[in-house]
This record gives structure tokens, sequence and C-alpha cells, in this order.
């Protein structure tokens, strides 16, 4: 019985074993370590991103970067977070059988949501998180409408 039929015949077994091979060396080179998929090969650290009333807070993973190796620019409603995190691995007398840990130099850059003062921002690290926090413009700030009910008199 034949497995892929081709206009009344079966394809020759060396073409399957072909085709098999060609895509294990595709997924072997789509999920390899040295160009894993969607560009995640360079490290770069996760983000959160919200929002309150009055500001905009950012918190970024940086586990094992110094914070003063850290340049953090507001330019318009882009904020942008470049820094390095540096290999540890070269140590002589050490014979690595795993290295799964990101290293090197990132740059993220997001639009920020709204419109920030980029005067006020401030920026802490603690236990490998960074917080940037990053005031609205006034303008930006949400503010609460009184709706007026009938029968009822605006407040002077």
């Amino acid at each position: 019985m034949a497995l892929i039929p081709y206009r009344g015949r079966t394809m020759p077994a060396t073409t399957l074993s072909s085709l098999r091979d060609e895509m294990n060396d595709l997924f072997s080179r789509f999920w390899s370590s040295a160009s894993e998929p969607f560009g995640l090969a360079e490290w770069s650290p996760a983000l959160d991103v919200s929002e309150t009333d009055d500001e905009v807070l950012v918190h970024a993973e940086i586990p094992g970067i110094d914070p003063k190796d850290l340049d953090i620019s507001v330019v318009g409603d882009t904020l942008t977070i470049r820094g390095e995190k540096t290999d540890e691995t070269e140590q002589s007398g050490r014979n690595y059988h795993r290295v799964e840990r990101r290293y090197g130099s990132f740059t993220r850059s997001l639009a920020l949501p709204t419109s920030v003062d980029p005067d006020h921002v401030t920026a802490t690290a603690k236990q490998g998180v960074l917080e940037i926090r990053l005031p609205k413009k006034e303008e930006a700030r949400a503010r609460r409408i009184e709706v007026q009910g009938s029968g009822s008199k605006p407040k002077s």
C-alpha cells in the first residue's frame, strides 16, 4: 500500500528519505542554539509595561547587570534601554557541558502608550529588576469628569 500516492504510483524510497533528511536539517537549524527562531539568539531583558493615572511603569529583568552599566533614554514617545551582560564562562580550568544563559549587549526600544515628562523619569534596580517610572505630562493625565444628573444644578 502506498503511503504517498503520486499519479497512481508511489514515490521512490530515496525521495522520501531525502525529504526526511531535508526536513530534519531544517528543524535542527531552526531550533539550534546558534540561530534560535524569531531572532531570540541575541539576549535582551524581558519587559512589563503598565500604566496608572499618573505614570507609565516599566519593569525589566536585568539579573547580573550592574545598574551603572545601563543607559536609559526617552526621546519623544520612545523609551530606550541599553546595557550589556558580560559572559562569565571564560574561566580557565573549567570544561562547560552546557551554557544556556544569554550574554552580550542589548538595546530595547518601545513606544510609550502616552506622552511622558522626560525630565522627571526615575529608575531604580533591586534584586535583578529595573523599575522605570515615567510621569505622564499634565495634558495626558486622566481627569475625572463629574456627570450632572437631570434636575441637578451645576456646582458653583
